[in-house]
């Protein structure tokens, strides 16, 4: 054969395997896309390519499912997030409702083995209906979740919920180490069809798994306005974090790396124990100037959880809030910060406690609610964090409160610093006075030991040191630069399974 004829040849088969991908490009038709686009949302494609820096998403799986299903309802691949290589899949709802075959599911299982293989994120975004009811046995075949599941604690895992999420594709989600939504997405274990079959109740998407359910249940970390918006969260998410268990985070050039005093502290934070203040307000003048990014704002008030940088290093923040039941923990913030400081841990981000509690919340719906297991649950991720820990305690800590945030000495800490005038022990004065029965007398000598508490503390060395709340960005970062002097071994996940849903 002449090498015209072999080119020819070629061409041919070329020619009809462009056509099978430009069949498969074209999803579930115009008609379908026009639809999906009027409502105001992107098609799967068109969030893959707003997802990944331009022109770097290459597809796998292109062909499977044929004409009938484009893609088998998933469209797989790897790009880039800012340069760094990710896993990415997108249910497509314009193809049989986003539904999972077989096939499907061997895409799923594929996209995520590949991301704990090759050590790089996965990015899961959803928008379908569940398993596919089309008479056919998956047989004696691995599910999708066994490979989401192993890349828990390895590789970042983030699930963004676009659209109407039911069943098994839905399962991700909990399994994630951050979830977001749009404003116009639900998730559920099973849509109102089925509800009203099962259960006679008749609700729409949104009351049965909209952001208002959604973000109260704990289910979704946070909501976006739109589509857009939602994987800007993502692409912003991820550049907190290394891309797998196996390194390190990234130092930013913030431009904010510099020591500095933070003398607006005097004027946020009021002298007077019993009033409040905003904890954000804190966290912005302390960390990176535009560096935050808070996690699960909407669950769980009265615990703050973000992500910050510190001189250009990610760090993850822990922080009571003034603002909501006084700082005290309860069983959603303490929920909400063992998820935080899990996924932290695994991935090798210095943790700072911002202290200011009376403890843990009281009473009998706090009780029924299960703090004192949600309590020990955060205790215990905290306990055994391997990363650096930083604490500072800013106006008082009592109790099991205190314990939560990092404040009881030989738990590993990189640094304790207390503010004078902080109080703590195992409950407050006021409290301790009532509980003792104490005359005017006794109540007084009771608030006054309260009140000297912290320099008990500084000259029995129970803090590294007593300073001012002007010192603590100097502090902190000068404690930080030392502590990630431990990083003198290539890094190996956390000792555990995985992380806790």
């Amino acid at each position: 054969m002449s090498e015209i004829d072999n080119t020819e040849s070629w061409r041919e088969v070329l020619d009809d395997l462009e056509l099978l991908r430009t069949a498969s490009r074209a999803m579930g038709g115009e008609e379908r896309l026009r639809k999906h686009r009027n409502a105001g949302n992107l098609d799967a494609r068109a969030r893959i390519d707003h997802l990944l820096d331009p022109s770097t998403f290459m597809e796998i799986g292109t062909l499977v499912g044929g004409a009938d299903a484009p893609a088998d309802a998933v469209i797989i691949g790897s790009g880039k997030i800012d340069g760094r290589p990710v896993m990415v899949a997108a249910e497509d709802f314009t193809v049989l409702a986003g539904t999972i075959s077989s096939t499907a599911n061997a895409k799923r299982y594929r996209v995520a083995e590949l991301a704990v293989t090759d050590r790089v994120p996965l990015v899961m975004m959803l928008e379908g209906a569940g398993f596919r009811a089309d008479g056919k046995e998956y047989g004696r075949s691995p599910t999708d979740l066994l490979a989401q599941a192993r890349c828990s604690g390895r590789v970042p895992l983030v699930t963004a919920v676009l659209g109407a999420s039911a069943g098994h594709g839905a399962l991700v989600a909990p399994m994630s180490d951050f979830t977001v939504m749009s404003a116009h997405a639900s998730i559920f274990t099973a849509g109102p069809p089925v509800v009203r079959e099962s259960l006679g109740e008749v609700i729409s998407k949104e009351d049965l798994g909209g952001p208002k359910v959604a973000v109260a249940s704990g289910l979704v970390h946070n909501v976006a306005p739109d589509d857009a918006a939602t994987l800007d969260m993502v692409r912003t998410y991820l550049r907190y974090f290394p891309s797998s268990a196996w390194s390190y985070p990234m130092n930013a050039q913030s431009g904010d790396d510099d020591f500095r005093l933070v003398p607006e502290m005097l004027e946020i934070i009021p002298r007077n124990g019993r009033r409040v203040y905003d904890m954000h307000d804190v966290i912005e003048l302390v960390f990176d100037e535009g560096s935050c990014f808070e996690v699960q704002p909407g669950f769980g008030q009265s615990l703050i959880c973000t992500l910050a940088r510190l001189g250009g290093h990610p760090v993850a923040i822990v922080a009571n809030q003034p603002l909501a039941l006084a700082g005290s923990l309860d069983s959603d913030g303490a929920d909400k910060a063992t998820h935080f400081i899990t996924v932290a841990d695994s991935f090798h981000l210095p943790i700072v406690f911002l202290a200011d509690n009376p403890g843990v919340m009281p009473g009998s719906l706090s009780e029924q609610k299960g703090i004192l297991r949600s309590g020990a649950r955060m205790y215990a991720a905290q306990t055994q964090a391997r990363v650096p820990k930083m604490t500072v305690t800013i106006r008082k800590a009592y109790g099991f409160g205190s314990m939560v945030m990092g404040m009881i000495p030989f738990d590993g800490q990189s640094a304790t610093f207390i503010f004078p005038g902080a109080t703590m022990g195992a409950m407050g004065s006021a409290a301790m006075s009532r509980a003792r029965g104490s005359d005017v007398e006794e109540a007084t000598r009771l608030r006054q030991l309260e009140v000297e508490a912290s320099y008990r503390m500084a000259q029995s060395f129970g803090q590294d040191e007593l300073i001012s709340p002007v010192e603590t960005r100097n502090r902190l970062l000068h404690s930080l630069e030392r502590a990630l002097y431990r990083r003198q071994a290539i890094p190996e996940p956390a000792a555990r399974i995985a992380i806790m849903p």
